[in-house]
């Protein structure tokens, strides 16, 4: 019997943590993927697989060039579009680079995928949109209330993303991550997701730093689960346009995050506590039975065995 061909994938920031989480297991799927990366804040080291794919293709390439975009789109069925300059931080240091790449490189993507044919993009959003209403959990019918360049920028790839169906028919899914955390995440830059940069001190004998009081919590999700999400919402039949949140449904405090850390670790450093940063939001927790119902999205792995797996990852590399 033949071997069902499986579907030619691109991925915009391949090289990134989410992207290359995502890569690896499409190829150990048995896809053709093409990853598109300019490698400004992703690593070549993160496509150095234990094993090699000769179905990997990698092109190294600026998401704010069309021409790019069509060449990397060519050939390809499903979009995954990771790609973007991250960080709330950097988006209120460089506005303007960031809207560049966030909302001009993903309306480069649209308008190749859209004269290419593809059959569905699935776009990188996030939950920053919603802002700091108090209403929890956040669900996707609730108004977006941006409180940074970088979120108004992932909501306005949203809108593009549903327009693009709506005037194009050009299928496409929006999936708003909430706080993403596992192997492959930078603890270094200074603009690194929190839960790196506390395991990189913990791991050194180094105090955490927490900015505020440390209560603000967040809806932790192990990256297992978001690359599960992808390939749902590549399966998937009829999405037009949707957004759909991503996440536990469970939230934890900063400080309370710290101490499963240090217990897992055996450390016994105390968090240093600065100012609070701006634009951060005070709480954040996801209502996902949106995701359960259309995708037939279910969290496989909770925050205590996925911190335990980032853990033993940098352990390996940091040490």
């Amino acid at each position: 019997m033949e071997k069902e061909k499986m579907p030619n994938v691109l991925i915009t920031g391949g090289a990134g943590f989410i992207g290359s989480n995502l890569t690896e297991v499409l190829l150990q799927k048995g896809h053709f993927v093409r990853v598109l990366d300019d490698f400004s804040t992703g690593k070549r080291e993160n496509l150095i697989f234990d094993k090699a794919y000769p179905s990997l293709e990698i092109i190294e390439g600026d998401i704010r060039d069309l021409d790019t975009c069509q060449k990397a789109i060519k050939g390809t069925e499903y979009v995954f579009h990771q790609a973007a300059l991250p960080s709330v931080q950097r988006s209120i240091e460089d506005p303007e680079t960031s809207n560049a790449v966030n909302v001009g490189g993903t309306l480069n993507i649209l308008l190749a995928a859209k004269e290419i044919g593809v059959k569905r993009v699935i776009y990188a959003s996030s939950s920053s949109i919603y802002g700091d209403t108090p209403t929890l959990p956040k669900h996707e019918e609730m108004p977006s209330n941006p409180l940074s360049p970088y979120a108004l920028q992932k909501y306005i790839g949203e809108q593009y993303c549903k327009l693009f169906y709506q005037l194009y028919g050009l299928d496409t899914i929006s999936l708003r991550y909430f706080n993403i955390f596992g192997p492959k995440q930078d603890p270094n830059s200074v603009y690194s997701a929190v839960i790196p940069k506390f395991i990189d001190a913990l791991l050194h004998g180094r105090p955490p730093i927490i900015f505020g009081d440390g209560e603000q919590s967040r809806d932790f999700t192990y990256i297992e689960n978001v690359v599960q999400a992808n390939l749902l919402a590549m399966s998937a039949e009829h999405l037009h346009g949707e957004a759909i949140n991503i996440a536990c449904g469970k939230r934890i405090s900063l400080n309370q995050l710290v101490n499963i850390l240090k217990e897992i670790l055996g450390s016994r450093q105390s968090p240093i506590h600065q100012e609070p940063r701006q634009g951060d939001v005070r709480h954040s927790l996801a209502d996902i039975h949106k995701g359960k119902e259309i995708l037939n999205y279910e969290p496989k792995i909770g925050i205590e065995v996925g911190l335990k797996k980032t853990v033993e990852f940098f352990k390996r590399i940091l040490r």
